[in-house]
This record gives C-alpha cells, sequence and structure tokens, in this order.
C-alpha cells in the first residue's frame, strides 16, 4: 500500500529520516487532546485512575530501561535468557521472508536478539515498530546505526492504530511480536479484545510471538514492584510529572506515594499512587479539579499473572493457535508463538 494512503487514512504526518528509515506520528494537537480526555475521564470518576499506557513518555520509558535492569525484576532478564535460547530454534517456524512487526519498542536489547535470528534467515529484513513513546524515534536510530541495511518504518502512535496500519500493507508475511508483561495490564475482557483484535488484524501467513509472566510466590512478586532502590517508585510518579508538564496540572508529587501490593485472590499486582495529605488538585487541559482525601488512592496499572491453562484457554477463544511455548530455566516466563486459525 502506498504509505501517502496510509497516512490520509489515520492522519499521521511522515517524517523521513533516510532511505531506510522513516516515522509516521499523528498530529501533536490529536495526541494532546486524546491524553487531555482520558485524563479528564479516569481522574474525573471514581475510583480514579491514570492509564498505564501514559507511563511511557521519554522520560518513562527510560525509568522502564532502569527497571529492567534491577535484580528484583525478573521479567526482563527471564525473557532476554528465553530469546537467547529460541534465536537458532525459530527457523523452524519463520521459514520465509518474514517482516518483524514489534508492538512496543521501550528498548531495542530485546529487538536485536529478533532481527539477529532474521539475519540468519534472509537477507532483506524490514522493521515496523509500533509504539506510543517517542522514544522509539531514538531506539530506531540507534538500530539504524547498527543495521545499516535494516528497512525501519516507526509508528509512534497506540497498538490499534499501528495494527491498522499493517492490516493491508502488503502480501509479505509478518512477525508480530508483542514482548515483556505488557498483556498483563489487561483485564480478561480487554485481554480477549485485544488478541482478538491481533486474529482480525492478521493474515493467515503471520505468525504472533508474546511474552506472559507465569503464576510464582508472592514475595517474588512482591519484591519486582517494590524495588529497592525506589526506581519503581519514581516510574510510578513519574506520569504525574507528564500530566503536569503537558496538561498545565499543579501535581505536588512530595505529597504521593508508590504503593504495590500482590492480589492473590485476582492474580495481580496492583499499583496505585497515594494521596499523603488531603488536597485539590487542577489540570486545566483537562478542564478538571480533583480533590483527593489523606490515602486516597489512584490506580495506576494492574500486572495479572498467567497460568498455562489460563494461556491456552485465551488463545482458543480468540481463533489463535499456539505453536510453541518457550520458558527460562525457573519457568518464571513464556513466549508463546501463535498463527491464525
Amino acid at each position: 500500500m502506498n504509505s501517502k494512503t496510509i497516512q490520509g487514512q489515520i492522519e499521521y504526518q511522515l517524517t523521513i529520516v533516510n532511505n531506510n528509515l522513516k516515522y509516521f506520528k499523528p498530529s501533536t494537537i490529536i495526541n494532546q487532546k486524546t491524553f487531555a480526555n482520558e485524563i479528564q475521564t479516569s481522574l474525573g470518576n471514581e475510583p480514579k485512575s491514570i492509564s498505564p499506557k501514559f507511563f511511557y513518555n521519554e522520560n518513562g520509558s527510560k525509568l522502564f530501561d532502569e527497571i529492567c535492569a534491577l535484580p528484583e525484576y525478573y521479567p526482563y532478564s527471564a525473557e532476554i535468557e528465553i530469546l537467547k535460547d529460541i534465536q537458532n530454534k525459530i527457523e523452524s517456524y519463520v521459514f520465509s521472508e518474514f517482516r518483524l512487526v514489534e508492538l512496543g519498542s521501550g528498548s531495542s536489547v530485546k529487538t536485536r536478539l529478533l532481527l539477529d535470528a532474521l539475519y540468519n534467515l534472509q537477507t532483506d529484513v524490514e522493521y515496523i515498530p509500533i509504539d506510543i513513546s517517542d522514544i522509539l524515534t531514538c531506539s530506531t536510530q540507534e538500530l539504524s546505526g547498527i543495521y545499516k541495511d535494516l528497512k525501519i518504518t516507526g509508528v509512534v502512535d497506540t497498538y490499534e492504530n499501528g495494527l491498522n496500519f499493517i492490516k493491508n500493507y502488503d502480501s509479505k508475511p509478518n512477525l508480530i511480536s508483542f514482548l515483556g508483561s505488557s498483556f498483563g495490564n489487561f483485564n480478561h475482557s480487554e485481554g480477549m479484545e485485544f488478541l482478538q483484535t491481533i486474529h482480525d488484524m492478521m493474515k493467515d501467513s503471520d505468525l504472533f510471538l508474546i511474552g506472559f509472566d507465569l503464576k510464582k510466590d508472592p514475595v517474588t512478586l512482591h519484591n519486582a514492584y517494590n524495588d529497592s532502590k525506589g526506581v519503581t517508585a519514581r516510574f510510578n510518579l513519574n506520569v504525574l510529572h507528564r500530566i503536569n508538564c503537558e496538561l498545565g496540572a499543579d501535581f505536588d508529587l512530595t505529597k504521593f506515594a508508590h504503593y504495590a501490593h500482590y492480589n492473590e485472590s485476582c492474580s495481580r499486582i496492583e499499583m496505585y499512587l497515594k494521596s499523603l495529605s488531603s488536597q485539590t488538585v487542577t489540570i486545566p487541559e483537562s478542564n478538571l479539579s480533583i480533590d483527593l482525601t489523606k490515602d486516597e488512592l489512584i490506580h495506576t496499572e494492574n500486572s495479572y499473572k498467567f497460568s498455562i491453562f489460563q494461556i491456552e484457554s485465551l488463545f482458543e477463544k480468540s481463533g489463535i493457535k499456539i505453536n510453541k511455548i518457550w520458558y527460562d530455566s525457573r519457568k518464571y516466563f513464556a513466549l508463546v508463538l501463535g498463527q491464525k486459525i
């Protein structure tokens, strides 16, 4: 499909860096309006909440990279272990010219492992990262410097819009990857909707690779989201700083604290920002003023943990066949490769 047609359909601005690197991004006005409207709704309702997708501005993405380097945060190291292990095994499933489509591009380390696997199988490699954060432009420029002939088309937008971007792009098969444990941010209905969207956007020849954080002991889970260096706390609080900067709010970050715990009955980590005093916050761009009581919680994230039975059930209901499940050595994490039925 012609790039201009895609741009026109979903109102993107095209930036061409060089012959091998370009970006599509919605106008700033559209982006800001969406952010302002969503914050108006989520903080204007009870209980108050902020979507975890707004964590990932440039600073938030950098803080998340710091989290991934922490010893307590096992999902990252477990997934890297799996990706290194399957580099020479994925050829049993990726047996033709595949394009790598990545949902989320906060760190290029895992991306390189997948790109290396594709370069082992084919000469020309294409890469389409989709990420709501502008850090995508930094990570792709870094990749472009490492892989001189890699053709990169970045989409700085939501996953849903990005998937729509590639739906009718061309006939080349895609390896669509959704790495990390981000799927756990969805509740059950959202997760099913996401997998159904993946199914509907996939061609019969496409493959889908997704990460799942598996159920394990509560202490390990608690420590992963309450690290000793306080990086996760800074990551959580950064979303208030972003609202201040982009929407003109007056959150005083010293009056909030990070709070995360494992809800065993629901098999999920719940993350909040706790108000340390009674206070009023105004958010001009959202036309909103909110009152918070002492110890009131603003919900920022759930991170569900899964059993293999639950994963198999999710795939079956969404019409995606599981080709292979890979685990790390401790069976803390799983990578699942699927194909449209």
